[in-house]
């Protein structure tokens, strides 16, 4: 039997996702929200909400006593933790489940076997799975780390063993460069996890990041879903994924897939989860990097390629059902790219909150919006920039690429910066359409003073004919000939090149 009740520990686009798939299966939804994110669209849209804390994460989102004390009020039978914020913490799923709550995710063995970059490692080794050639376990001191990495060979990559989204990874090119690379890592670590644990990898250069979706039900059944490539990355953080890898070979694929399930019948995996592997585009060599024990922020475009809607499988695996399709039913069909649209600068890619002026999303065929912006909306300081998922669906890569610059240049969003000309720079580039691009290619093909030349001029430009529209409507004329709109801005399009 399915929940009656559950309970979204999350907000913006991944608390709507889940809101919306329970509500086509009949169930109830609760939201939970900040002080600041009274007015965000995942309040709106549940069937009730309950308000759990300031804007600081620490004291609202990853408060367990107030979202348990929410759950047991409203009833909940079930909680979603979504990503980020307590989707891979043991701690709260053993509380939800201590609770009798059901937690859809994996079990908190399966998170912490996981969760640990060193130990994880250690664990794929032993279960035959290839790991990057690195250290046998913590690195003690510098002197330590500087006999591995003569061992490895450079250049070397240091990284936190608690480390993720970007935090506690550096990389040494030369001895010289070890010390600070290594202090950097426990720093970070340290501060950001509370563990100044690291261990060092040979580091691959210019490699391409290829993960595997898998799926696990409580039966000791798992599948994968094929690949995902996420190798459009800034500050090691994606923008831009891909399925299938235009890369990676069919044999290869098939193989990252065996290992894939290998690795998650290791720890008995239970729900959605991602094994994510280091590719080298020219050798075709895989290496596990890590797993991600939660629904990946990318998991749209397996949803198009495949048809399963991978939110309502974990749903169903919660409530104890086994998996609604084999190995053997699943196939890709046709080519899926998801752009994360970020209220941030397009150059240096800090945060840009504030408030929006204006908001137009695109439409059309197989084209698929996951945000939560609308005009208005005062997006805060205290979270994620990312304020929407743009997903489109192709027969093939070249047809994807095509509806993808064609619903960019349908989308509209002014009041804050964000990275829309970024994506169109990229789409627009030899490198990606080749689809030889790694994740070097922001640093290596992007960054720079001519880019920043180019973002501030569009900028400037997007804002003056945003400017100019805004000054018609609100004028309330009717007869256009009055308001020549055109005269405005007919010269931008001359003017201005959105390529790189």
């Amino acid at each position: 039997m399915l929940f009656k009740r559950v309970l979204i520990a999350n907000r913006g686009e991944i608390a709507i996702r889940v809101i919306r798939c329970c509500r086509e299966l009949g169930i109830e939804t609760i939201a939970v929200y900040s002080d600041v994110d009274r007015n965000s669209a995942h309040v709106l849209l549940a069937d009730r909400a309950y308000m759990i804390g300031p804007g600081p994460s620490k004291e609202s989102y990853l408060n367990v006593d107030k979202i348990l004390a929410v759950a047991r009020e409203c009833g909940a039978d079930a909680i979603h933790p979504g990503y980020g914020f307590m989707s891979e913490n043991a701690d709260f799923a053993r509380r939800v489940e201590a609770a009798g709550i059901n937690f859809i995710g994996p079990t908190p063995e399966n998170i912490v076997a996981m969760g640990d970059k060193l130990s994880s490692r250690e664990l794929m080794k032993a279960a035959g799975v290839p790991t990057v050639p690195g250290s046998d376990g913590i690195i003690r001191d510098i002197e330590h780390a500087q006999n591995e990495a003569e061992r490895i060979g450079y250049p070397v990559m240091i990284k936190a063993s608690a480390g993720g989204g970007g935090k506690g990874i550096r990389v040494a090119f030369s001895p010289s460069e070890l010390p600070s690379a290594f202090r950097t890592c426990q720093s970070e670590g340290r501060n950001y996890f509370g563990d100044d644990r690291v261990f060092i990898e040979r580091f691959i250069q210019n490699p391409k990041h290829i993960e595997i979706q898998v799926f696990g039900d409580k039966h000791g059944n798992v599948v994968h879903l094929f690949e995902r490539e996420c190798s459009m990355q800034r500050r090691n953080q994606k923008i831009l994924e891909e399925s299938p890898s235009i890369s990676v070979p069919q044999a290869v694929r098939e193989e990252m897939g065996r290992v894939a399930v290998k690795a998650a019948k290791a720890i008995d995996y239970v729900g959605a989860g991602t094994i994510e592997f280091i590719f080298d585009n020219k050798t075709k060599e895989f290496f596990f990097m890590e797993m991600n024990t939660r629904l990946q922020v990318e998991h749209p475009i397996t949803e198009m390629v495949t048809g399963v809607d991978l939110v309502q499988e974990q749903l169903f695996v919660a409530a104890g059902r086994k998996l609604s399709f084999k190995q053997a039913d699943i196939t890709q069909k046709g080519h899926s790219i998801e752009l994360r649209i970020c209220a941030e600068d397009p150059v240096n890619f800090t945060p840009s909150p504030g408030k929006i002026r204006r908001c137009r999303l695109p439409q059309g065929p197989f084209v698929r919006v996951d945000g939560y912006a609308y005009p208005g909306y005062e997006i805060p300081i205290y979270y994620d920039p990312m304020i929407a998922k743009l997903i489109v669906w192709g027969h093939t890569r070249e047809e994807c690429i095509h509806r993808l610059k064609r619903a960019l240049a349908e989308t509209m969003l002014t009041g804050v910066k964000s990275n829309l000309v970024l994506h169109k720079n990229i789409l627009e580039h030899p490198v990606f359409l080749d689809g030889s691009y790694t994740t070097q290619f922001i640093e290596q093909e992007i960054k720079g003073k001519k880019q920043r030349q180019l973002f501030m001029f569009v900028d400037e430009h997007v804002f003056l004919i945003s400017a100019a529209i805004s000054a018609y409507k609100d004028s309330k004329l009717r007869d256009v000939s009055n308001f020549n709109l055109a005269s405005r801005w007919k010269d931008v399009g001359r003017k201005t090149s959105l390529r790189v």
